[in-house]
């Protein structure tokens, strides 16, 4: 099936059709006469043979094989756009959408930090932004769904590269008076309280403790729920200092306490190795590093 007589700009002004329900109003869009832009949009209907619009006085309907058309032709013209980027990508790596994901026990805290130096570093960048736990934005990254992903040091995987960013410190969350036992992350009373599975600092909390399996049943979705099941008493858990500082101690109901330097977690921007962009990704993980919060100051709040 021979293409020649299909345009992009063809497919544009149909587009704009569909959007303003009105010949003039779209030939007004794309910054040509309504006669040119009509005489397209027929020779486009001709070449498909379909007619893709109802026109009444006054106004535009879409068929029912119509909205088909459109939208193939959407698709078309934004991965046509997707190109263009790509190819003037040599200019600025980084230009147009950057899907940046990030873990639910990180994002909230740090994205807020780094996005206005992301911008001020690279003016052309669009942050897209999303939020999933370790193993999803590792599969998102590898299926080209994501262009980089906040998160924890994991396994090695030949498809991903990590860029290391810094060690989040984890703090001891308890409730006021509650004994300390040894090793000092582990419960003196009630039991180690825990995140659901899939997130990778329950994985974390337990290598801290030098814990193999979950000491108890119950567990948190999220930090917040974390941070209230330790306020009621009914145990302590670890908490990332940045999470920590952000979402403070539950009005007296729960302390923190600093653990032994070095217990935390490595926070890194995971990117795939086969991105050509290697050098702007390394960049954009300086600014990162260097937009971050000294976790020491964080640690001392």
């Amino acid at each position: 099936m021979s293409l020649a007589g299909l345009s992009l700009r063809d497919l544009e002004y149909l587009l704009a059709v569909a959007e303003h329900r009105h010949f003039g109003r779209a030939a007004e869009s794309c910054g040509v006469s309504q006669p040119a832009l009509s005489a397209q949009v027929r020779k486009l209907e001709a070449l498909l043979n379909l007619p893709v619009f109802e026109r009444l006085p006054g106004r535009v309907l879409v068929t029912a094989r119509g909205e088909v058309v459109l939208a193939r032709a959407a698709v078309v013209v934004r991965e046509a756009r997707a190109l263009l980027m790509a190819a003037r990508a040599g200019e600025a790596p980084l230009a147009g959408p950057f899907r940046l994901g990030a873990i639910p026990t990180l994002g909230p805290y740090l994205l807020p930090r780094i996005l206005r130096p992301l911008r001020e570093a690279f003016p052309p960048m669009r942050p897209v932004l999303s939020e999933a736990r370790t193993a999803e934005l590792r599969d998102a990254l590898k299926a080209g769904t994501l262009d980089a992903a906040l998160c924890c040091a994991g396994p090695a995987d030949p498809a991903l590269r990590a860029l290391p960013l810094f060690l989040e410190p984890f703090l001891l969350m308890r409730a006021p008076g509650q004994p300390a036992r040894e090793p000092a992350c582990l419960p003196g009373e009630g039991e180690l309280l825990l995140l659901e599975e899939g997130h990778c600092l329950r994985d974390q909390a337990l290598a801290a403790c030098g814990i193999g399996a979950p000491p108890g049943l119950r567990h948190a979705t999220g930090l917040d729920m974390l941070r209230h099941m330790v306020a009621a008493g009914e145990g302590t858990s670890l908490m990332p200092a940045m999470a920590a500082a952000a979402l403070g101690p539950v009005e007296g109901l729960v302390e923190y306490e600093p653990l032994p330097a070095g217990v935390g977690r490595e926070v890194v921007l995971l990117v795939r190795a086969s991105d050509p962009r290697a050098a702007a990704l390394e960049a954009l993980a300086a600014v990162v590093r260097d937009a971050a919060p000294s976790m020491e100051a964080v640690v001392a709040r």
